[in-house]
């Protein structure tokens, strides 16, 4: 159980509520990978607003759930934020897209969602 993600700042929010654990694993679940879908087509699109908001969305919950690849998150988020035309965060948002894809069947396998 939790290879690619840790529970340790979930559980310390709930305070022993695993109804509330599940329910923060679900919400996981569905809404980073939206967001991750988002940067998968904003990225290679150069479209600098579209990337930043959909980073900065998701870096809470990265955070969260110690996928650690925050400081990659943060690599695309400021390359959108700060329009860094010049620069390729395509190796960044892999690493990201792919620690997101391997927590997400995880959380779902050790939930059962």
């Amino acid at each position: 159980m939790s290879e690619h993600y840790k529970l340790r700042r979930v559980r310390e929010m709930a305070e022993g509520d695993e109804d509330f654990v599940t329910a923060i694993a679900a919400a996981f679940t569905e809404e980073v990978p939206e967001d991750a879908e988002r940067l998968k087509i904003a990225v290679p699109a150069g479209d600098f607003y579209e990337t930043y908001q959909a980073a900065h969305k998701m870096k809470p919950t990265i955070d969260l759930f110690e996928l650690g690849v925050l400081d990659k998150l943060i690599e695309v988020q400021d390359w959108g934020k700060n329009e860094q035309d010049g620069k390729d965060v395509t190796a960044q948002l892999q690493i990201v897209i792919t620690a997101i894809e391997k927590a997400v069947n995880e959380i779902k396998a050790d939930f059962g969602l």
